[in-house]
């Protein structure tokens, strides 16, 4: 049991820690509600709390940019999530329950490719989406983030695969089930909370991504809303776009924050069983 001492000690630090993560958001959101005035005049709370930067993107000059994007970002990273995790619940599987040469050279390829700076790739993917055409589509962003999606999620899941006891699969093929429907009906829902928690972390990857969409489009036809934001001005060379730029990231912030409120016990639980080795 904590001292009275500890517990206040660890409020303390928890308090400090909310305070440094969510600061930067609470003055992102304070500044997608000023004026230009007050854009101009540093204050932290405007004057008067507006929504003219959110009518901007929705509704006024900026909605050419921001909802073809929002429509992007939605569409490819769902995709690439959804690929990322069949593909990896299958390999994780083999991994985890198979004996074959080979099998810590994938996982340590799949580390050292999740680990590679993603900017020295930027260049030749762009030369060659462009012969191949893949440049400025969906699938041109899709293939990259797999890169991103696949390897974290593939050394997610091998641990959960790794924790089920070899004897239900034994157990439900002596019942007459042959592999494949031992491998979805059993082992695949033993591990719904693994495979719950990693399309999540995957998908906030692929949501997050700004090199590969910056560099591997040119058009609102597959930009997604992080490189979409950089291309933001506003209605003069005078004019500060940081209202509208502000009230597009608390715009694509939103659907981060339900997903987590909404599963946070799925996520810590998948995180937590991952973590604990049986």
């Amino acid at each position: 049991m904590l001292s009275t001492k500890q517990k206040v000690g660890w409020a303390i630090v928890t308090v400090l820690v909310l305070i440094y993560a969510l600061f930067p958001v609470l003055s992102i959101l304070m500044t997608s509600f000023k004026t230009p005035a007050d854009l101009s005049s540093g204050k932290f709370i405007p004057a008067e709390f507006v929504t003219d930067n959110y009518e901007q993107i929705f509704v006024g000059d900026a909605q050419d940019l921001f909802l073809p994007a929002l429509r992007n970002s939605i569409g490819i990273s769902l995709i690439a999530t959804f690929i990322a995790v069949v593909l990896a619940t299958l390999c994780a599987y083999a991994i985890a329950r198979l004996d074959f040469p080979g099998k810590r050279i994938i996982l340590t390829t799949a580390l050292m490719v999740s680990m590679f700076p993603v900017i020295s790739i930027v260049t030749p993917l762009f030369n060659l989406w462009r012969q191949v055409g893949l440049y400025d589509t969906w699938l041109g962003l899709i293939i990259p983030y797999l890169s991103l999606t696949l390897p974290i999620s593939i050394w997610t899941l091998a641990a959960f695969f790794q924790q089920i006891p070899w004897d239900l699969e034994r157990a439900a093929q002596v019942d007459g089930a042959s592999t494949w429907q031992a491998f979805r009906k059993v082992i695949v829902p033993l591990t719904a909370p693994g495979v719950f928690t990693t399309a999540i972390i995957a998908f906030f990857i692929a949501w997050n991504d700004f090199v590969y969409g910056i560099g591997l489009t040119s058009t609102s036809a597959a930009r997604p809303v992080p490189a979409a934001l950089a291309f933001f001005t506003g209605d003069s060379q005078f004019e500060d776009p940081a209202g509208a730029i502000s009230a597009a990231a608390i715009i694509v912030t939103i659907p981060v924050v339900l997903l987590v409120l909404a599963f946070q016990r799925q996520i810590v639980s998948g995180l937590t069983q991952g973590a604990v080795k049986g």
